[in-house]
């Protein structure tokens, strides 16, 4: 027992510290730390450098509560008729979203001989978004203000929502009961987001009020106990914990979600680095080069996708040119929903784990990446140059530069 936690001390120790001075070179590079967390993970995974053993279980829990912080601080920057507005103005791109970033997965696994049921599978890992990563992008980036943010937003939550519908019918499908034994199930997930979207937003102030605490000692208590025990319950009834924890930020307004945005973020920054080096620890290297070549090629595919998804979605939003590109580019990013559809397919097609990793690892590499980059790159290859009959604006007689004073 003492040399177990002897062990577990050394290893998060170890791991922490890492983690502390890999984002400082991020920071210093001017880049999102989450790449390099990742790779951090597959150094410290199996067949990696430095395997982990006594902390493993230890970084999976806190991996998980990891995402429920990211999502609940993300909730806690929108009200409840946010919400609804959002659902109402952006259910026509949430379905060009479905339609282009779904198919192509279950285009591929139909192609590679998969059956029907692993290509319901693919379309989940290749339709939704990280809300964790992206989450933590548009926080890194100073965009939270920004107004194609509530449109990214949108698709996200309509993409979580989603997987309420979602997860019930592929575990139906996998167990081999129809949508008919999964039924049940079904209504049991979509009654629990209806009721609790229902107490936001008729109880909204009600709930803050109980919550509030002028104690920071108390607030912290319990917003975070109250986050994850509504995390648990509806991981119980077959919802995402995640989209428990968005909900109840949702639920939260006022001073209540103030105070609870500043207690909360460290804490939610260190658990979603451990989030991520969790994600790299489940990730056998030796099993990625065999699939990195389809794998890549599809995560390129629906990056593009999903680009034009956002770039959509903003447009419809009448946001202006450069913040539709930024919506796009932040939207690239798989993650924790993608692995978890992953897990559950894999006693169906084996192959569909290492496919799903690998896919799953280079867009959430090159998710950031996009964010930070989609806007610039395209408003320089959409800038027309001047033609070699047209002179330099600055040298034009109507330009007001060369007006005579």
């Amino acid at each position: 027992m003492h040399e177990n936690l002897t062990a577990l001390l050394i290893e998060l120790g170890a791991v922490i510290l890492a983690l502390g001075i890999l984002g400082r070179i991020a920071g210093r590079l001017g880049f999102s730390p989450i790449p390099l967390y990742l790779l951090a993970g597959l150094a410290f995974g199996h067949g990696g450098l430095l395997p982990l053993a006594a902390s493993e279980e230890f970084v999976a829990t806190g991996a998980e509560i990891g995402v429920i912080l990211l999502l609940l601080l993300l909730g806690l920057e929108y009200t409840a008729s946010d919400l609804v507005g959002t659902l109402k103005t952006q259910y026509v791109s949430g379905v060009v979203d479905f339609l282009l970033n779904a198919i192509p997965g279950a285009a591929v696994a139909l192609l590679l001989g998969w059956g029907p049921t692993a290509a319901v599978a693919l379309a989940g890992v290749t339709w939704i978004s990280s809300s964790g990563v992206i989450a933590k992008v548009v926080g890194d980036l100073g965009r939270l203000g920004n107004r194609e943010t509530p449109v990214v937003l949108g698709i996200l939550v309509l993409e979580d929502l989603s997987m309420a519908v979602y997860l019930p019918i592929l575990t139906a499908l996998l167990a081999g009961v129809g949508l008919a034994g999964g039924s049940m199930t079904l209504l049991i997930s979509l009654g629990t987001v209806s009721i609790v979207l229902f107490l936001a937003l008729r109880y909204g102030r009600v709930i803050s009020r109980a919550v509030s605490s002028d104690n920071p000692e108390m607030l912290l208590l319990v917003v975070l106990g109250l986050t994850l025990l509504v995390a648990g319950i509806a991981q119980k009834l077959q919802v995402s914990a995640a989209v428990g924890a968005f909900l109840v930020g949702i639920a939260l307004s006022g001073e209540v979600a103030h105070g609870a945005r500043n207690l909360l973020s460290p804490l939610r920054d260190l658990f979603a680095a451990v989030f991520f080096v969790f994600f790299g620890l489940s990730t056998d290297p030796a099993k990625i080069p065999p699939v990195l070549a389809i794998a890549l090629a599809l995560a390129l595919f629906t990056a593009l996708t999903k680009i034009f998804t956002g770039w959509y979605a903003a447009r419809r939003a009448g946001v202006g040119s450069a913040g539709r590109w930024r919506a796009g580019g932040t939207l690239v990013a798989r993650g924790e929903f993608s692995i978890v559809i992953a897990g559950l397919a894999v006693g169906v097609q084996p192959k569909l784990g290492p496919l799903a990793t690998a896919y799953v690892l280079i867009l959430v590499i090159l998710g950031p990446i996009a964010a930070r980059y989609t806007e610039p790159i395209a408003r320089r290859l959409t800038t027309r140059k001047p033609t070699a009959t047209e002179a330099p604006a600055a040298e034009r007689l109507d330009d007001p530069a060369n007006t005579p004073t």
